[in-house]
């Protein structure tokens, strides 16, 4: 018969400041079937949204409105997520379900759990959920989902711009332009080839993976620590190196590109112990958690010249407070978490979300490769990638963002 009268709660970012919907670049985006490991695209019963337009801010409503109002559910969306005066503190109360993004996450920490007795799903639209406690969702009871590999080619994409940004002094290069001038100088004297680096990834899941497969063509030489080895036939293909260790292959590579889930174990991995192991120059490229680094470690790097450079699209806590270190630090190539929500992803995404709410609506098993928690525990995805723990944290300073745009 499934479920009634439920109550949904969907925090998206902001619209465009230029209003909404915006004029799109194109007509249209290309249709997929599979993801690269075989794995089909989110099956939902069907949509009510056309594929390339944006989802993922709160008039988008990730196409989910007519869906749930039709089943006689309550849906609440807002981007007003921190503080404990905003939309979400005050509707989390009575609320079912919760549906947030990496890109602008409602914290559900355990006061937020302790104010919300009825909460039973916690959606990811995206891939990542740190942004949720794991631990009182497993003390608690919350089923935790993510629209698993919805977005892991759209953030491989994004790393490889963001080495390449990097490497070749893109940004820096491109501002000579715009303030009219001419400088090949000062463009070049930052600038190398990436021809022969050494690039290591930390994790060679979905995304690493994708990123090993992109950078192979510019004839580099390949590493990666995982605690999950690739096959003996993807490590031949590929050409790359495992190590037992992150510091083993740090100390080798001329790019590190991090792409590991945020868990306990991770937090703060890249210290300034870890940074100081690395080679003086070397390139850091973050698009998997802010904090997974310390962030005024990375920015000391930057300064002394430890770190030529470090890009990502990753903060924390996000959105980034406007005296994040991560703003104005030198020989930097950060931009706000972008990668895995480009109008591509997000008709993924929003899709995915559906298939789980249907699942979950009319009490039918969700996917397997969807799941972070179920039955008190880790399962699915979560069972292979996370680990039990807390990694919210701090996210209280999200508000002091709030707090800057309403002086």
């Amino acid at each position: 018969m499934g479920k009634e009268n439920m109550k949904i709660v969907c925090v998206l970012y902001d619209d465009p400041v230029d209003g909404y919907p915006p004029d799109y670049a194109r007509d249209g985006i290309p249709e997929l079937d599979r993801y690269p490991d075989g794995q089909t695209m989110p099956s939902p019963s069907a949509t009510d949204f056309t594929p390339g337009d944006l989802l993922g801010s709160v008039s988008g409503e990730l196409g989910l409105r007519k869906f749930i109002q039709d089943r006689g559910h309550t849906f609440i969306v807002t981007s007003d997520k921190d503080g404990s005066d905003s939309v979400l503190q005050r509707e989390i109360v009575d609320a079912d379900v919760v549906i947030s993004q990496p890109f602008w996450p409602a914290y559900i920490t355990s006061d937020i759990v302790a104010k919300a007795p009825k909460l039973k799903l916690a959606i990811t639209a995206g891939i990542g959920s740190d942004h949720v406690d794991l631990q009182a969702a497993i003390a608690n009871d919350i089923t935790v989902t993510e629209v698993t590999y919805c977005n892991s080619i759209s953030v491989a994409e994004h790393v490889v711009m963001m080495i390449l940004g990097l490497v070749r002094n893109y940004i820096p290069s491109h501002d000579w332009v715009l303030k009219g001038g001419w400088n090949i100088a000062d463009c070049v004297s930052r600038s190398y080839d990436v021809e022969g680096m050494h690039v290591g990834t930390v994790a060679a899941g979905r995304i690493g993976l994708a990123v090993l497969r992109r950078m192979k063509p510019f004839d580099v030489k390949l590493h990666y620590y995982d605690r999950h080895a690739l096959s003996e036939e993807v490590t031949k293909e590929l050409g790359v190196t495992v190590h037992d260790s992150v510091e083993s292959m740090i100390e080798v590579c001329d790019v590190v590109t991090i792409n590991c889930p945020l868990h306990p174990e991770t937090e703060h991995l890249f210290d300034e112990e870890m940074l100081n192991k690395m080679k003086r120059g070397a390139y850091l490229v973050n698009t998997a958690r802010g904090k997974i680094c310390d962030r005024n470690a990375i920015a000391r790097a930057l300064q002394s010249g430890q770190l030529a450079g470090y890009a990502g699209d990753v903060w924390f806590p996000q959105p980034a407070p406007e005296d994040h270190p991560w703003r104005t630090m030198p020989n930097h190539g950060m931009t706000p978490h972008t990668s895995g929500t480009s109008l591509s992803a997000q008709a993924r995404y929003a899709a995915g979300v559906r298939e789980i709410l249907e699942c979950w609506l009319d009490d039918k098993p969700i996917r397997d490769e969807y799941l972070i928690v179920e039955g008190g525990k880790l399962a699915g995805t979560g069972a292979h990638s996370y680990s039990e723990g807390d990694a919210t944290s701090g996210s209280e300073e999200a508000a002091k963002f709030k707090e800057r745009s309403e002086r």
